[in-house]
């Protein structure tokens, strides 16, 4: 009898171990499931998304004087940025936007709240920016930048960079 209660005693811990082990293991086999597959799903978004940086210009003439195009009385340059990937991009407000040269280096926010210099930015040819779509970033200065060699990166929200650089 003491061995039937003994084996009896064992087979019910041998259970509740049982169970307290898939307790344990199992999420943590889900949450390990669903990182790789999040992981995956951010990839592919990655892979999906491709920017060129057509064209970069100040608001200059040929003679290097500044010229108000945009009459908002602040120097801007301007960026058309085209959608050549396969998916729509979003949340262009969390874009990165930096610009530097050799001696000066910022990160510029997104709209005018903080003051110059800062960015925008409108659609060319349609109303979001979908494949195909181009959008012109204006980033704006209070007053004329110097003659130098500006660097542009685009971060987006996704993390994909385009670089360009431009003379003035």
């Amino acid at each position: 009898m003491d061995k039937t209660i003994a084996t009896a005693l064992l087979i019910v811990i041998s259970i509740i171990m049982a169970v307290m082990l898939f307790n344990i293991a199992y999420p943590a086999i889900v949450d390990g499931g669903n990182a790789i597959g999040d992981m995956a799903s951010r990839a592919e978004d990655q892979m999906r998304t491709q920017v060129n940086i057509i064209h970069a210009t100040g608001e200059l003439d040929g003679a290097g004087n500044w010229v108000d195009t945009n009459s908002n009385s602040t120097f801007d340059i301007f960026v058309w940025v085209k959608n050549v990937g396969d998916t729509r991009i979003t949340a262009l407000e969390r874009m990165d936007v930096f610009l530097w040269t050799e001696n000066y280096f910022q990160h510029l926010p997104y709209g005018s709240g903080g003051g110059t210099p800062y960015w925008t930015y409108s659609f060319e040819n349609d109303n979001d920016w979908v494949p195909t779509a181009t959008l012109r970033l204006t980033i704006s200065f209070s007053g004329q930048l110097v003659a130098d060699r500006y660097n542009i990166r685009l971060t987006l929200p996704n993390g994909i960079t385009e670089d360009t650089t431009l003379g003035m």
